[in-house]
């Protein structure tokens, strides 16, 4: 690709980019979204440090992937489903640019909104490191494995918002097919033995756990970045399906 091109498509994607992010911060929708995550994730973090004496981050990574499957459908729900219900995803698509710069652009504001709803939580690894000595490779690992987590569940999200108009119905079929890819790897008991190993690598939370213990194996982040770029990959297409 001509470099010229590839400059262009950059400038594209960091426009909707720009766009997306500058939109959720403008209105009450990231504040809303970070005081949530940041109180749910604060006062279990509070009461496992103060009422049950234990200073760990792990209670935290635990918590967060759930949470996730609530907080980031909330976010991306909007993304696709609301421009095609206005109409403005056609005047998106007469200007020049391509379905993967929305999409690429939409998703980097969306991941980027999680990526800063987390910043806060680091308050909690200084508290922890303030009161005693704390092992530093599952904490980067933890903030490894949520960052990809969310680009996952952000990929899904936007998906689901290319599939319909209704952003609540986007909610559901975000949160379900996030769902499906947390609760793989623990159904492992009701499938046969031959398709144990297939649910569980197709689990998420199974490569989180991984990562989260501090050991970066590159088949887990090949799995994080597969299923990303599928979701995308998909959602490109979803929303090519308006000229069919």
């Amino acid at each position: 690709m001509d470099k010229s091109l590839i400059l262009l498509s950059t400038r594209n994607t960091a426009t909707i980019f720009k766009k997306e992010l500058r939109s959720y911060f403008n209105s009450a929708v990231a504040y809303v979204v970070i005081v949530v995550f940041l109180a749910i994730i604060g006062w279990f973090h509070t009461s496992n440090l103060f009422l049950m004496n234990i200073a760990s981050m792990r209670l935290m990574f635990e918590l967060v992937p759930i949470v996730f499957l609530f907080v980031v459908p909330a976010i991306t729900m909007r993304l696709l489903a609301e421009e095609t219900k206005a109409g403005t995803i056609e005047l998106l698509t007469t200007k020049p640019l391509h379905d993967g710069e929305i999409v690429a652009g939409k998703f980097l504001a969306a991941w980027a909104l999680i990526g800063v709803a987390l910043l806060p939580t680091l308050f909690y690894y200084i508290t922890i490191a303030f009161l005693g000595r704390i092992d530093n490779g599952p904490v980067i690992g933890g903030y490894l494995g949520l960052l990809l987590m969310a680009g996952v569940y952000v990929s899904v999200g936007l998906l689901a918002s290319s599939l319909t108009e209704n952003q609540i119905v986007a909610f559901i079929i975000g949160f379900l097919m996030a769902l499906v890819l947390f609760m793989f790897d623990k159904v492992l008991f009701y499938v046969p033995e031959s398709l144990t190993s297939i649910f569980e690598y197709l689990g998420i939370d199974y490569h989180f756990s991984n990562i989260a213990r501090g050991v970066i194996d590159t088949r887990d982040i090949v799995y994080f970045l597969s299923v990303l770029g599928f979701m995308l990959y998909l959602t490109v297409v979803s929303l090519g399906r308006r000229r069919w």
